[in-house]
């Protein structure tokens, strides 16, 4: 975001909601949501506090009861549930998301190939798109208290 105004509190659930696509049959997309502290004298470049961060491998998209691989290129919508916060932003602070599709060795390494987990035979790199248009909105959810 750009610097903020005034001081901002989130408190409660954060959720980003991502059109994706990928060109392997299964990946995964990280967030993290940050407090990005200005530029200050103990930091000249500033600090990126991250506050909350979570996965989801593609194929469990729509649930953890039924696997769902996708075509090379078909766009999917995702929701990366992160955990809860209570933070203030203050004055001057900027909102920034981090998307990644790996966040070991936080989380798992996805071999991307679409074999049952944990008996794959081989790795594969993935090239993935994150889409933003009005028909396809790529969004952070977070609540506001002030």
């Amino acid at each position: 975001s750009e610097p903020l105004a005034d001081d901002l509190e989130a408190i409660g659930p954060v959720t980003v909601r991502l059109h994706v696509s990928t060109d392997a049959p299964d990946t995964d997309f990280t967030a993290a949501l940050l407090d990005c502290h200005p530029p200050s004298r103990d930091y000249p470049d500033g600090y990126e506090l991250r506050l909350s961060d979570s996965i989801k491998r593609l194929r469990f998209r729509n649930g953890y009861g039924k696997e769902e691989l996708v075509e090379p290129g078909e766009v999917v919508e995702v929701s990366i549930e992160l955990y809860p916060i209570s933070n203030i932003f203050k004055s001057g602070h900027r909102i920034a998301i981090q998307i990644a599709s790996s966040n070991y060795p936080r989380f798992d390494v996805n071999p991307q190939t679409g074999e049952p987990i944990g008996k794959h035979a081989r790795t594969q790199k993935a090239l993935n798109a994150i889409w933003h248009a009005p028909n396809r909105n790529s969004v952070l959810e977070l609540t506001v208290t002030s």
